[in-house]
């Protein structure tokens, strides 16, 4: 019995597409002119797949807008006044809640054992107002049970870097000074508090 061949199909007749800017293999487009639209949707995007708060919003959407400036052209201003459009909508939908990233973000970096100094570092460095930063510290100041969180994650790092009690036996009175010296100033370093320093190097081995 013949076999027929069959015929690939063919693709039907359609309006023609314009013809897309060539781009060397690999390499990405370049950026899209700026709307107001085209904001929108950065900015849409950006908060379903990240948390994050209307300073850090305005820097990405800033930085997309420039890009596109430099291959498109643009006025700035009237996309500065689009992105802070675009911004506070997103504010008042909810979509952005300064407060709720503060509160959250400490709760992370409290698991991951950060000082308060480097909380208050890693929020400030996203926009947050300073009252929201002091605010999320005092909500978390205390462990799920009931422990002072700052001198947890200190006595934590203590021992990871063995600081302090959690360091080599020194025998030698001015040496154990010396060293005790470091210990306080590599605690100051990593963001914990004076006092909290005192405390740790105060702390039994086992504790």
């Amino acid at each position: 019995m013949d076999m027929v061949a069959k015929r690939a199909p063919t693709e039907k007749p359609g309006p023609e597409k314009p013809d897309k800017p060539a781009h060397k293999a690999g390499s990405k487009p370049g950026p899209k002119p700026v709307t107001k639209q085209r904001l929108t949707n950065i900015a849409t995007y950006h908060v379903e797949r990240f948390a994050t708060t209307a300073a850090n919003l305005t820097r990405v959407l800033s930085r997309r807008a420039e890009r596109a400036r430099r291959v498109h052209g643009g006025d700035a201003r009237e996309h500065a006044a689009w992105i802070a459009e675009v911004v506070e909508r997103m504010v008042k939908t909810g979509a952005i809640d300064d407060a709720r990233y503060a509160l959250g973000r400490t709760a992370t970096l409290r698991r991951l054992g950060k000082s308060p100094g480097k909380i208050r570092a890693a929020l400030a460095g996203k926009g947050v107002a300073r009252a929201l930063v002091d605010s999320a510290i005092a909500d978390t100041a205390l462990t799920l049970d009931g422990h002072d969180a700052a001198l947890e994650a200190a006595l934590s790092y203590a021992r990871r870097r063995r600081l302090g009690p959690f360091g080599p036996e020194i025998t030698d009175k001015e040496e154990r000074r010396k060293q005790a010296a470091k210990d306080m100033a590599a605690l100051a370093r990593a963001g914990f508090s004076y006092d909290i320093a005192k405390r740790v190097m105060a702390a039994e081995k086992d504790q």
